[in-house]
């Protein structure tokens, strides 16, 4: 092996089409892919696999790819220390969570990268289904979600339970609420999460116990929205007092009533592999 076949896997790793990389690095793509196969047949694995017109990594693909990255990063980092007297460059741990995540957990969960210097991280939010096609492409380190996952025979996913919140109804000041059987829940407004949504479920059925007959005036799977629709609307919400956090300080909103036995759960899921991540090790042993 030599750094010119890593090198060239570690360009396709970063793309993903063997075409685009041999012409942005000037070489024909029969070169590459024979690159490539010597580096394979040097380890003794395959390192990538063909899914329709893209290379996706395999375990040993994805274990290469972050040596190569952090081979080239040393590279990049002797060049600019000795020309440019700078320090080293941070490490990069990439976080995806989904769109209907609360951003105040989010960034509970990334309150020790925001006080380091040496660790760079890029967050990504994004629809539950691409969040798990990225993790399993290796384009993304850890993905957090609000639902649990389980692994098959071809994927293996690693879910783990970061923290259990009590949903509560939140809303402006000024209600005199004191039970779940208070008359003046019966004909209240409110904003929920959609019918599809577990949460959701829980509020149905403990309106059908207390003979609730709720004005639903907005939907909203995305937490961030039911915290603005709460604070504006003049609707009550159910939803996690973690995502309303700063109003509830603050005294814009208030909570009347936690629900019984009714939890947002937060996980954090990875893909069985032989390397994690160090710095997402790291985030995860928080929650020990």
């Amino acid at each position: 092996m030599n750094y010119k076949h890593l090198n060239y896997f570690w360009h396709v790793a970063k793309s993903g089409h063997l075409t685009q990389t041999a012409q942005k690095l000037h070489v024909s793509q029969s070169a590459l892919s024979s690159q490539i196969k010597q580096l394979e047949d040097w380890l003794g694995t395959p390192l990538f696999e063909r899914r329709g017109r893209q290379l996706v990594l395999t375990q040993a693909g994805y274990l290469a790819k972050q040596h190569a990255d952090r081979i080239f990063a040393e590279g990049e980092n002797l060049v600019q220390q000795i020309k440019q007297g700078s320090t080293e460059q941070p490490i990069t741990v990439r976080i995806g969570h989904a769109s209907t995540m609360s951003r105040n957990f989010v960034e509970t969960f990334i309150s020790d990268l925001v006080q380091q210097q040496k660790t760079h991280y890029r967050l990504h939010s994004m629809a539950p289904d691409q969040l798990f096609n990225e993790l399993g492409n290796h384009q993304i380190d850890v993905a957090l979600t609000n639902s649990q996952v389980r692994g098959g025979d071809k994927q293996l996913w690693q879910s783990r339970l970061l923290a259990r919140q009590p949903v509560s109804v939140i809303g402006r000041p000024g209600l005199s609420v004191n039970n779940m059987a208070d008359p003046e829940l019966r004909e209240q407004s409110w904003v929920l999460p959609p019918e599809n949504v577990a949460l959701r479920s829980a509020f149905d059925m403990l309106s059908a116990e207390y003979d609730w007959r709720p004005n639903i005036v907005a939907e909203a799977d995305d937490m961030a929205m039911l915290r603005l629709l709460a604070r504006d609307s003049g609707a009550l919400a159910v939803i996690p007092e973690v995502v309303v956090k700063d109003e509830l300080r603050n005294g814009q909103l208030v909570r009347y009533l936690q629900l019984p036995n009714v939890f947002e759960d937060f996980y954090a899921i990875t893909l069985k592999r032989p390397f994690q991540h160090p710095t997402v090790i790291k985030l995860l042993q928080e929650y020990h």
